[in-house]
């Protein structure tokens, strides 16, 4: 097992592959596994590493496979995200752990809560990706990078090489501004916005396989059971978020049996984030 360190655990997965972690926050405290969006990686949970040792939690964060330090797995589903998530909860000692996903990390939170849920107790989406049957059309730049992912993958691989290459040598707004509305350089504060660029570029600093086999999974069918997740859920929405609308998180809401959405107003994507992360871990016993 391998201690609170902010150096990434590299965990084995059957045939050949690897699994990367990394832990923040308290090294004893309550176990949460952080899910990053897509693209990104571990690295966005740095985001919380101070209030989640103020609170006691011991923040799990992985790099999904193509992602970070993790190897890359195409062909994966998203229901195969519990043969990632369970390896690395065995690896750090942890029985059950609570979930906090971002985004695109959405469906492989459901996806682990429906396959095995005698691993999650809680789930708490913010700002997370919808199905595409509760919404009547993603956003046109989310069905443009479906699309992509699905017919022309290669293209989507070299457009993620010249953004990687563009966030690396412009100002960390660049990324930002992919997660907010108005103006991105006032949106989060400097730190933030540092992490929030370190975040896109370690996403992409070995593979680009993980963010296009996920807007591939985004476009399609989950495959997810929504009611058989018995493990409480939370949708925490922004009002003002683009890259994923409110309405389609008021229709997720009503696929489960225990969940509750909690409305951020004049919140954006990446403003959800930041403003619902603490008070989600601060809710931890």
């Amino acid at each position: 097992m391998s201690g609170p360190t902010h150096r990434p655990a590299t965990v084995s997965l059957p045939g050949d592959r690897t699994v990367a972690y990394t832990d923040y926050g308290s090294a004893d405290g309550t176990p949460v596994l952080f899910l990053h969006g897509t693209p990104g990686s571990r690295r966005l949970a740095e985001l919380f590493d101070t209030v989640a040792e103020s609170h006691g939690i011991r923040l799990l964060a992985l790099d999904r496979p193509g992602y970070g330090h993790s190897s890359p797995w195409p062909e994966r589903t998203v229901r195969d995200t519990a043969r990632i998530v369970s390896p690395v909860l065995d690896d750090a000692g942890i029985d059950t752990a609570g979930v906090i996903a971002f985004s695109g990390g959405a469906p492989y939170a459901f996806a682990s809560a429906a396959t095995h849920p005698d691993r999650i107790d809680r789930l708490d989406v913010v700002a997370g990706a919808t199905p595409p049957h509760v919404v009547d059309a993603h956003p046109p730049v989310q069905r443009l990078l479906g699309r992509m992912a699905t017919t022309t993958p290669r293209l989507l691989r070299a457009a993620f090489r010249v953004n990687a290459w563009l966030a690396r040598h412009r100002d960390p707004s660049f990324v930002v501004g992919q997660y907010t509305t108005g103006d991105a350089a006032d949106a989060v504060p400097g730190h933030a916005a540092e992490i929030v660029r370190a975040d896109f570029l370690e996403a992409f600093a070995t593979h680009r396989s993980g963010a296009v086999t996920e807007f591939r999974h985004a476009a399609s069918d989950w495959t997810v059971a929504f009611d058989d997740i018995d493990s409480r859920v939370r949708l925490w929405h922004g009002t003002d978020d683009t890259n994923v609308p409110l309405s389609g998180a008021r229709r997720l809401e009503s696929e489960f049996r225990n969940a509750e959405l909690r409305v951020r107003s004049g919140a954006d994507h990446l403003q959800t984030l930041l403003r619902s992360a603490p008070d989600i871990l601060a809710g931890y016993p």
